[in-house]
């Protein structure tokens, strides 16, 4: 009786943690931690080729408006957003574009920057969010407010467990898709 009256409080217990889990929590845990420097390998799936293309190398978020992204393979490039502004360096060469003047690549930008710096308002000014599971593994997906961004982009799903961010899905309007898995560099 004794084990009985254990368990049901246990699964109590279970269910408040569960509903007490929601966007809300999670980008408020989101914004505590400081998102560690990441491995990332990237498979893009394109409708015109046989198989994805893939790549592989670090990334980084210095919050709340700097991601860099260094591609180790299949060959060097480097990425850096900062504000507004996006630098690649790739072969030698430097190119710089404004997010404002491309709001294409801004929508992209601004789901994975918003997320890992934990600003839900940022996101829900560009972003419908739905949240599905429990803090151990969730999913967020987002779907673009602006009729003209969903012709590029259907949806956009990043997955985590706690305050680390697993994976980032990005779901072209067109079919084409790409999937980016995230595990912490060891410090």
């Amino acid at each position: 009786m004794k084990a009985a009256r254990l368990l049901a409080a246990a699964a109590a217990c279970l269910v408040l943690d569960a509903a007490a889990f929601d966007v809300g929590s999670l980008f408020a845990m989101l914004a505590r931690e400081r998102p560690p420097r990441a491995q990332f390998a990237e498979k893009k799936y394109m409708a015109l080729l046989d198989k994805p293309l893939e790549a592989s190398g670090e990334l980084a978020f210095t919050p709340p408006h700097t991601i860099e992204k260094r591609t180790l393979k299949p060959r060097p490039e480097r990425v850096v957003v900062d504000r507004e502004r996006v630098t690649l360096e790739r072969g030698g060469k430097t190119h710089t574009l404004s997010l404002r003047e491309h709001p294409q690549v801004a929508v992209l930008v601004e789901s994975i920057r918003a997320t890992l710096a934990g600003d839900l308002d940022a996101l829900s000014r560009t972003y419908s969010v739905g949240l599905e599971g429990d803090e151990r593994s969730w999913r967020l997906r987002m779907r673009p407010l602006d009729p003209a961004l969903t012709a590029l982009v259907d949806r956009i799903e990043i997955a985590g467990s706690g305050a680390l961010v697993k994976v980032v899905e990005i779901h072209q309007s067109d079919g084409d898709r790409s999937v980016m898995t995230l595990a912490p560099v060891a410090r």
